[in-house]
């Protein structure tokens, strides 16, 4: 058989597991009403189909169905894992939320891997402890669901979880590394953050320049004591 008749007669197979939801389901739309008025047995009719005494064409064995119905879920899984996911941000309104509005601007290009941002943010906890620290935007949104955030019903907020982390009243520290950034905190220039993808080199010091293909960006706004994002534009090292 050439690849064009495997192909046709595959994609027929196919469609016949996904037309039937059990292997019964497929053996009984082979038995005729006259099969079942002379043997009188549904189950006995069905042994005939799968030996192949009764039915049209070849018969799917059990295994074979089942490997097949299997193989087409895993398929319609994949297919449904690479529509877009909607955005946390879509359709709301940020006009009095400056730090929402600059997130929101940058999340499309944030999923797709276009851009990394670094979000730094000083304000007080629910304890009214002073903290701060540096969030990796797309690892947060890979990981939580914002929409909370996005419709200002959680705050964001630094956690001991994202990239670096400082309690200013108890003193505790932590900093973590995530898919798209290592942490660089033991160096004479400060805290320094390193792309995985391109291996550049983000300085997040007020008095120094961002690094290559990043941008330093101070969010004016009255929801937070201090904001700026660090936006880098990834490029693939050749």
């Amino acid at each position: 058989m050439d690849d064009d008749g495997a192909e046709l007669q595959g994609a027929g197979l196919d469609a016949i597991v996904t037309e039937f939801d059990t292997y019964e389901d497929y053996l009984d739309e082979q038995i005729t009403p006259t099969d079942l008025y002379y043997l009188e047995d549904v189950e006995l009719a069905r042994q005939l189909v799968e030996l192949g005494y009764r039915g049209n064409g070849e018969i799917l064995r059990r295994e074979e169905f089942e490997a097949r119905k299997e193989a087409a879920e895993i398929a319609r899984q994949q297919k449904a894992n690479k529509k877009p996911k909607k955005l946390a941000s879509a359709g709301k309104e940020f006009d009095d939320f400056p730090l929402l509005q600059a997130l929101a601007q940058r999340e499309e290009a944030v999923r797709n891997g276009k851009l990394t941002t670094i979000i730094f943010i000083r304000d007080r906890n629910s304890k009214k402890q002073e903290i701060s620290g540096y969030i990796d935007f797309a690892h947060r949104l890979k990981t939580e669901n914002m929409e909370p955030v996005f419709d200002r019903k959680r705050r964001l907020l630094p956690k001991p979880s994202d990239l670096s982390f400082f309690n200013w009243e108890t003193q505790t520290s932590t900093s973590n590394p995530t898919p798209n950034f290592q942490v660089i905190a033991d160096n004479e220039a400060g805290l320094l953050f390193k792309n995985k993808r391109d291996r550049k080199i983000i300085n997040v010091d007020p008095k120094s320049r961002p690094g290559d293909n990043s941008t330093r960006f101070d969010i004016v706004t009255d929801e937070y004591i201090q904001v700026v994002l660090y936006d880098h534009v990834t490029r693939r090292r050749t």
